[in-house]
């Protein structure tokens, strides 16, 4: 933490906004709050993710991680399974949990309060999932469906983000830049309009 303030105080010298990557779509599995969830996956920190259990030997959804293979990975010497998107270290956190949200919000503004310009926030479309979990059309011979067709089936991401612009961006008038790579057209105003959601917006898609 020294070495944060020693920096935001050099860069206040100098009129320069520190603007920090933010990861909250998912955290790693060695975070304190996931070893927790593990122990207890129904609960406080178990609803910080996403465990489910199989039902007559069937995973809950048939989606593929953006790393291969299934979204869902089994928590050694137990019967449950946690939701990954991207790597199985990375276990996607439950943003449908308000409680969760609110330590997001507490993180971000600690970092605000700090003096931190703002965040790159990465894989920021990720947080909102299609529910209850239900298998999509599979696009390859291994039975899974590729995330970006899942993404297309979750409404209602515009609540998670403008609540978390609420809470943290428009309080410290800080700079938020956030990586959207499957936004309609109409809906660009939303996300970076005069009061959008984010500052500007990046797409990393190869296609």
């Amino acid at each position: 933490m020294e070495d944060i303030e020693e920096l935001l105080r050099e860069a206040r010298k100098r009129d320069i906004k520190i603007v920090m990557d933010l990861v909250v779509n998912h955290c790693s599995d060695e975070h304190e709050w996931f070893q927790k969830a593990c122990v207890d996956p129904e609960g406080k920190y178990g609803k910080y993710f996403y465990f489910a259990k199989k039902e007559n030997g069937k995973l809950p959804c048939n989606w593929r991680s953006y790393f291969g293979g299934s979204v869902w990975e089994q928590v050694p010497n137990t019967d449950w399974y946690y939701l990954h998107v991207f790597h199985k270290k990375q276990p996607d956190l439950n943003w449908e949990n308000p409680d969760l949200r609110k330590q997001i919000y507490k993180m971000m503004n600690w970092g605000l309060d700090k003096g931190l310009g703002g965040f790159r926030v990465d894989a920021i479309i990720n947080i909102k999932k299609p529910l209850p979990f239900c298998d999509y059309e599979a696009d390859r011979e291994d039975g899974l469906c590729d995330m970006n067709e899942v993404l297309k089936h979750a409404n209602g991401i515009g609540e998670f983000l403008a609540e978390m612009r609420d809470e943290t961006l428009n309080p410290h008038n800080a700079f938020f830049v956030g990586e959207v790579f499957n936004e309609k057209e109409e809906e660009l105003n939303d996300f970076m309009g005069e009061n959008g959601y984010f500052s500007s917006i990046f797409d990393f898609s190869q296609t």
